[in-house]
């Protein structure tokens, strides 16, 4: 009769089979039921893992038998721990071990993961990316919220900066998400040749991990995006807030819109993401807290979504837009359509020679749109940043934003005070 088998629940049980494998073992190799013993050692084994399970030893212990045996000293941890103080600290246990300490304990002395770790059969996480977590601006990041929610222990973010970096990738969805914005080249985007690559991926992947956190009400056609859906978007213009209805008017058909500040030494007024191929957001960094600036470059992102510029192969796009000149098809194909939403394409007050304060108001109430649209477009047309400067809206957007508590922080009060202040209203 063949043998039957059950789930093992005590220690009596747990025995018996034991005896059962022993016995089944002394059998000439011929005659053993090898499908019985591969389950019946199944059996034993989820039974010990539950009840006889060994926990792999203390990380310091499994350090400190190393340099026992290797007859390390205290100075020869420096290159793979930090600092003699830090040294100290792990090993009287003050301070935790990060990954990177992890990593370098485990390649250079040999002591298994599983120990380091204390997990049974743990490994290493693979490095997402090749990237170097180090040269993320995490101070800045870490101002600007990308980490609430994580726990360094008795750590800083920088000391923890692969263990952080990974966090926000989970919550921005994912590490299939971060290799997309690991680029070799700008493929056409208006970026600027000073960009810190790391700082475009850390705001980036907050974009997402924010955008995350509320998913849109509505579910995003690419039929909706109609010249009649947008040119009431662009009515919303007229209202005290905007801003935040633009936010609601595109959430509700789908769209996510995150204004979240920008990190030096990416120069970014915006971007916009495919996530997943069906989930679009649009990322405004207001660095300029100006209405004209605000409408234009939410349209120019928009475009982006209009006109199919986002593909499988290319799931974002990136824009500085005060830069000019030799830009892609696709830049300048977003400038234009986003000119032409705002205003008609025969706009008159820019070749006016002289035009009043009552002129650019009645023009844009006849238009449906807010005045800073139009003293925008005239300022643009005819290179002068100064007249009409109390029409463009200024203090008017950032406030319909907040975040969480945060403050929009000093580089972007400081880009709304630059001498030039070009204005994008009417590329």
């Amino acid at each position: 009769m063949a043998n039957q088998f059950k789930v093992i629940k005590t220690e009596s049980e747990y025995r018996s089979a034991l005896s059962r494998f022993e016995e089944m073992l002394e059998l000439p190799e011929s005659a053993r039921p090898y499908d019985d013993m591969e389950l019946l050692s199944v059996l034993i084994e989820r039974y010990e893992d539950e009840h006889h399970r060994i926990d792999p030893p203390d990380p310091i212990e499994a350090i400190k038998f190393r340099m026992e045996q290797a007859g390390l000293s205290q100075k020869d941890l420096i290159p793979y721990l930090g600092s003699r103080s830090r040294v100290s600290e792990i090993l009287s246990g003050k301070r935790e071990l990060t990954l990177t300490m992890i990593r370098a304990l485990n390649a250079h002395l040999g002591i298994p993961a599983e120990s380091l770790i204390r997990e049974p059969r743990a490994s290493l996480p693979q490095a997402i990316a090749d990237l170097e977590y180090s040269k993320f601006p995490l101070k800045e990041m870490e101002k600007n919220g990308a980490f609430a929610g994580f726990d360094p222990g008795s750590s800083t973010i920088a000391e923890k900066a692969e263990e952080a970096v990974r966090w926000l990738v989970a919550h921005a969805g994912g590490a299939s998400s971060l290799p997309r914005f690991a680029w070799r080249k700008n493929d056409g985007m208006r970026l600027n040749a000073k960009l810190d690559r790391y700082a475009l991926i850390g705001w980036s992947l907050q974009v997402l991990a924010e955008a995350a956190k509320r998913a849109p009400a509505g579910r995003f056609s690419p039929e909706a995006l109609t010249d009649k859906f947008i040119q009431t978007l662009v009515s919303l213009s007229v209202t005290d807030d905007g801003p935040r209805q633009a936010r609601d008017y595109l959430n509700r058909a789908g769209i996510a819109l995150i204004a979240l500040p920008h990190l030096a030494h990416t120069y970014l007024d915006g971007a916009a993401f495919m996530v997943d191929g069906r989930n679009p957001v649009i990322a405004l960094t207001l660095r300029y807290d100006r209405l004209d600036n605000f409408w234009f470059v939410l349209l120019h992102e928009l475009a982006h979504l209009r006109l199919g510029h986002l593909t499988d192969e290319r799931p974002w796009i990136a824009d500085d837009l005060e830069l000019s000149g030799a830009d892609s098809a696709t830049e300048a194909e977003a400038d234009a359509f986003a000119a032409r939403m705002l205003l008609p394409p025969d706009f008159p007050l820019g070749a006016e020679p002289k035009v009043t304060v009552a002129e650019v108001v009645r023009y844009a109430s006849d238009q449906g749109v807010h005045p800073a649209i139009v003293a925008g477009r005239i300022q643009h047309e005819k290179k002068d940043f100064r007249t009409f400067a109390n029409l463009l809206g200024r203090n008017e957007v950032r406030k319909h934003f907040p975040l969480d508590g945060r403050t929009w922080g000093k580089a972007a009060r400081t880009a709304t005070r630059r001498p030039a202040e070009r204005n994008l209203a009417a590329r």
